[in-house]
């Protein structure tokens, strides 16, 4: 019963959920996986079975991470599962899942969906590195988040997998929005969250601390797993 509630709410039909399937979640730099707790609520309203993976973002370096703590604990809830394995990420998530592509080839990786990833580095972080603040709350992470040619999402390449993409266009503090060139969500401009390979992307007038919350944000991204192809319009205005 709560399947068929959830899915009519947003307006999906049950014969199209994909009942069983897992569905991994990745939260972003400085947050926990109860940032994702509604998203993952949803999904398992449509039939998806989640698993929400929390992980210490602000103690080590994105390969660390990767290897050492996001990896292991989607073994261990995927378990004997050998269908694909569909991501749902928010921010450094993205980047955590092309860093799995590159150290683990062999994860069957499904349909992926990002939200606001840094897919070629945050101006913010560019302006903001220095500061002690700013290395204290984000630690290693935020700091290989630049927009540099040696940062790590600029390092990794372009996806083989099937990938959509949900930009903000909506700064969440005006002070820091100049720090971004054209339309952003306020950390991550809509051409970086862009990436080769990608299957569709859809720009909503969000803010990237919020968005992963949004009840259109949560509809595109199941529409995407549905289906491989987000829903009209392509753009919304803020």
């Amino acid at each position: 019963m709560k399947y068929l509630l959830t899915a009519a709410l947003i307006g999906i039909s049950p014969t199209c959920a994909s009942a069983g399937q897992v569905v991994v979640l990745i939260h972003g730099l400085a947050r926990s996986a109860d940032s994702l707790s509604k998203l993952a609520d949803r999904l398992d309203g449509v039939g998806y079975r989640t698993c929400n993976i929390d992980y210490p973002s602000t103690k080590y370096p994105i390969e660390v991470l990767t290897t050492d703590y996001v990896l292991p604990r989607i073994r261990e809830c995927v378990g004997k599962d050998s269908g694909p394995i569909h991501f749902v990420t928010h921010s450094l998530g993205g980047i955590i899942v092309r860093e799995i592509r590159q150290v683990a080839p062999e994860l069957p990786i499904g349909r992926v969906v990002m939200l606001g990833p840094p897919n070629h580095g945050s101006e913010l972080v560019d302006h903001l590195r220095s500061w002690t603040l700013f290395q204290w709350i984000n630690g290693p992470a935020g700091q290989q988040l630049g927009t540099g040619t040696d940062s790590v999402p600029n390092t990794l390449g372009p996806v083989d997998f099937e990938l959509g993409v949900i930009a903000g266009n909506k700064p969440f503090l005006e002070p820091f929005a100049g720090y971004i060139e054209g339309p952003g969500d306020g950390k991550v401009s809509v051409e970086s969250a862009k990436l080769e390979g990608m299957e569709d992307y859809v720009v909503l007038p969000v803010t990237h601390m919020l968005m992963m919350r949004n009840d259109a944000v949560i509809e595109q991204t199941i529409e995407f797993l549905q289906n491989g192809r987000f829903s009209e319009p392509v753009v919304s205005s803020p």
